[in-house]
Parts: structure tokens; sequence; C-alpha cells
């Protein structure tokens, strides 16, 4: 099942896709549906649903990120060793970790903003992982039970603000819009192995990034589970698991970077595509 969330910023309300690539609306069902959202109960009960019986999504409307806000908007870095290699990185010995912050968090059409002066500001295309229960201090072998589904997600970032602005990744990563995410929550029984898919991303039609999740350094078991040793993840958080290489810190001889007026194109398999035209700001 392929859920989306449409509407204006912040009064996102629930669809679903169906078979067709039509959005059916979700609005009469979910009064009859109990449970938390997200929760493996409330799932469940969409599942059940036939789509061609819902309500047409009749007038276009903006497609917004595939949950509701999270709590927390979680970040793996230098997951790929090719992404760690290309900027130069050590391999790391356990996921590095960091909070991207909330103001980031938007839709997978939406513009992103390039900051004023700004002039390193980079792509990563990255599977995401939706929580849809409640985590905490979990094991690799029951991690994947906590998991609603998965998504797409660009952790877009200001290289400068993140390597050269006293060495705190979260300046460089959590400027407003820097985190779309979708356009769809697609559920877990949908990816049976979320180790084996293709991502990619394009600038302006020219192909930069072209990896897999198998490539990963941590796979998505061990990083829920890891996630879950420090902090209560909550339904609805998202874990971004990284990217792999193509950025554009990396491209040789010289680091290319988004300016305004580019489209900028990613997706994972199955998952659905983001389409997102860059602006000043």
């Amino acid at each position: 099942m392929k859920l989306l969330r449409y509407g204006d910023i912040g009064a996102e309300k629930w669809g679903v896709l169906d078979a067709e690539g039509q959005v059916r609306t979700l609005d009469d069902a979910l009064v009859h549906v109990t449970g938390d959202e997200l929760s493996p109960e409330w799932l469940e009960q969409l599942q059940k649903l036939d789509p061609e019986k819902l309500p047409l999504l009749k007038t276009p409307r903006r497609i917004g990120p595939a949950v509701s806000r999270p709590l927390n908007f979680v970040c793996v870095g230098l997951n790929y060793a090719d992404h760690a290699a290309e900027t130069g990185a050590k391999l790391p010995k356990e996921p590095i970790l960091f909070l991207k912050s909330l103001s980031a968090f938007s839709g997978p059409y939406d513009d992103i903003v390039i900051p004023p002066g700004s002039t390193k500001t980079d792509w990563e295309v990255e599977l995401g992982v939706v929580i849809g229960t409640k985590a905490s201090r979990v094991s690799e072998e029951t991690a994947l039970d906590y998991v609603a589904g998965y998504c797409v997600v660009n952790d877009v970032s200001e290289r400068e603000y993140q390597k050269e602005r006293g060495g705190q990744w979260d300046k460089g990563k959590g400027c407003d819009t820097f985190g779309p995410v979708g356009p769809y929550l697609v559920t877990k029984d949908e990816v049976p192995d979320p180790q084996a898919l293709s991502l990619w991303t394009e600038i302006d039609g020219v192909r930069r990034q072209d990896g897999t999740t198998a490539n990963m350094i941590f796979g998505v078991k061990t990083l829920v589970a890891y996630v879950s040793q420090f902090f209560t993840l909550h339904p609805g958080d998202i874990i971004a698991t990284g990217t792999p290489a193509g950025v554009g810190i990396g491209i040789k001889p010289e680091p290319v970077f988004l300016r305004p007026g580019q489209e900028v194109r990613m997706g994972v398999q199955g998952l659905g595509e983001q389409r997102a035209v860059t602006i000043g700001g």
C-alpha cells in the first residue's frame, strides 16, 4: 500500500494511491479505523479497504510529506563506503547520528530554498525508514517489527555550514526545506528486503547518483536497533539511512553544487520519485 498526504502546508490529509496511480481520499474511511496512526493495527485496517471504492481526489492538490511532522527526524552520516571515500572521510566504526531540524521537513515537490549567500548546497538521496510502533532499546532481531514502511528522503546539505562553520553538522543539514520526504509511505509488506533497493539522483537531467542500499555499511535492522538505544523512537519518526556516492562535493576535479533554477529529481526503487526546483532564499 502506498499512502500519501495531500493539501496545504500544515493541513495535509491522508490518501492512498490506487493501481492506476490515482489518489483516493481516506477522510470517510478513517472515521471507522481504530488504533494509533501508523500502528500495525491501523495499517492492517487500511489494507483491508478496496481503493477502487474510495472517493477519487478530483481536484489536483499539493502532495505533502509522506507522514505527519515527526517527533524525531534522524539522519545517518557516512553510511555508504563509496560516499565516505568520495568525501575523504574514514569509515565509521558505528553509526554516525544527527537530528535534522524539523523546519527542514518539507514535501517531495516543494521548492528547495538555497540559503542567502550559500555556495555549497548539495543533494543526498536516501532511503527513509518510518517508525510505526514506539521503540526503545529494541534488538536487531525484532527491529523491523517497529517499522511501518519506507519513503524517499533528500538530505539536502550546505557543505560550508556543515564543514567550515565549527564542525557541527546540524548547521548544514537543518535549513528550511532541506528535508523533502515522500511522495509515498510504502508499507513494509511491499518492501521485502530494504537492502536490495536501487536509488538515484538527477540534476537538470544529468544522473549524479546511482547506487543500491545493498552497499550500506549499517543496514536498516541495525540502524533501528542502534538509534533506539539512545532515545525512544515514536510512530511517524523518520530515519534517513545515508547516501551513496555521487553527491556534489565529491565530483572531480571540482565539486558541483546547486544554484537557483535547477531541477532535482531523485527516487528509490518502488518508493516513488521526488521532483523539486531550487530557488534563492
